[in-house]
């Protein structure tokens, strides 16, 4: 525990402390390529089970298969490194219908994507709401949240408002000609 003298206080060693903590240099100052970035801290969650309802039919699936998905997160700020989720999960068979389905994986990342919901909602409301250009975004969410995302990738959230789009509706679009 650490103690007072006069105004200063003093960490167990007897080292003034005036902070929350000691200043440290980005380590990743003048990198440009993503390869050489500091390898992900992997967190291993699993949703691994012997049977689910079929989502058809509502009758119990058998477990068919085991995948991995490995999805980008917001980082550990503390180490220093990105981080990465290995998803273990089930797919089930459904006898009944002979269907084939997957574990319900909607609470981590949308259907196929690469990022978690969080990475997404914090690239999306860096653009949006704090006004940031893409390129300057994806600078942002390297240094301050250590999950690196393309600009681009950031720019297509961005433009389908953070989810995937459906099909364009052809009344809407500009014409060439009279009209």
């Amino acid at each position: 525990m650490p103690y007072f003298l006069g105004r200063r206080r003093l960490a167990k060693e007897g080292i003034g402390v005036f902070g929350p903590g000691q200043y440290l240099p980005d380590s990743t100052v003048g990198i440009t390529r993503p390869e050489d970035l500091p390898p992900a801290k992997i967190v291993l969650r699993s949703r691994n089970h012997k049977n689910r309802p079929c989502p058809h039919c509502g009758r119990s699936g058998f477990r068919h298969g085991v995948a991995t998905r490995i999805l980008h997160d917001v980082g550990d700020l503390v180490s220093g490194r990105p981080r990465d989720i290995h998803l273990v999960y089930s797919r089930h068979h459904c006898r009944e219908c002979c269907m084939i389905f997957h574990v319900d994986l909607s609470d981590y990342a949308s259907p196929k994507a690469h990022y978690t919901h969080r990475a997404v909602s914090l690239a999306v409301r860096l653009v949006v709401e704090d006004g940031l250009p893409y390129q300057a975004a994806s600078w942002h969410l390297w240094r301050d949240h250590r999950v690196f995302v393309p600009f681009a990738t950031i720019q297509n959230w961005v433009e389908a408002g953070g989810k995937k789009s459906g099909p364009a509706n052809v009344d809407d679009l500009s014409r060439l000609g009279p009209g």
